[in-house]
This record gives structure tokens, sequence and C-alpha cells, in this order.
């Protein structure tokens, strides 16, 4: 059931899961990998948390184009970092940095919802 109020829909909820998906695979680079693998999960690990955090907040003020750039920034930044460390190709860090545009342009976004307000 939705509450009324806001809070964001599917974007609160894949910034959730997304939180869940950090934590994750923070604890695979802490005690499961060593090297670039685990240094991979936990990079990917530290922006995915944050910036479920960030969505989630962003869904809250209702600024949901902030809040799906987070999401959809984290997904693609992490997410890459993530194959690569369970052995997929390395050209994948190739589109690592287009996720952190989208990271970027969430927090631009939000700012511009601040000044606005």
């Amino acid at each position: 059931m939705r509450r009324a109020g806001g809070g964001g829909g599917l974007v609160a909820l894949l910034a959730a899961l997304s939180g869940a998906a950090g934590v994750i695979a923070g604890a695979m680079g802490a005690h499961g990998f060593t090297g670039k693998p685990a240094e991979w999960l936990r990079t990917g690990a530290e922006y995915q948390l944050v910036h479920a955090v960030a969505a989630l907040v962003a869904a809250q003020m209702g600024a949901r184009l902030a809040a799906w750039s987070f999401v959809a920034g984290g997904a693609l930044f992490a997410g890459t970092l993530y194959a690569m460390a369970l052995g997929m190709p390395h050209w994948l860090g190739a589109v690592t940095p287009i996720g952190g545009v989208g990271l970027i342009l969430g927090w631009l976004v939000l700012a511009v919802r601040v000044m606005r307000r």
C-alpha cells in the first residue's frame, strides 16, 4: 500500500534494494575476495550505498529526476565494477564513468531543486 505524502514509490524501492546490494558487495569485498576484485567490490559498494541513501532523500523531497539518476547511475557505476570483480571483461571499466556521470547529474539536479525552494 502506498502512503500519502510521497516517498518515491518504485524509485524508493529500488534505492532500498540498491542499499542491500551495496552491503552484500561490501561484505564480499571485505571477506571473500583479494586484490583488485576486492578493491572493485569495496569501491562499488561505497558509491552504491551513499547514492542509495541520496536517492531515498531525493525521492522524499519529490526530486524524482535526481532520485532516478542516483539509482541508475549507482547501478551502472557499481554494477560494472562488480561484474569485473566477478570475472567479466575489463573493458567494462570504460562504461563505469557513464554511471559516474549519472551520479553527478543527480547531485546537480538536487542542487537546482534546493535552490528553487
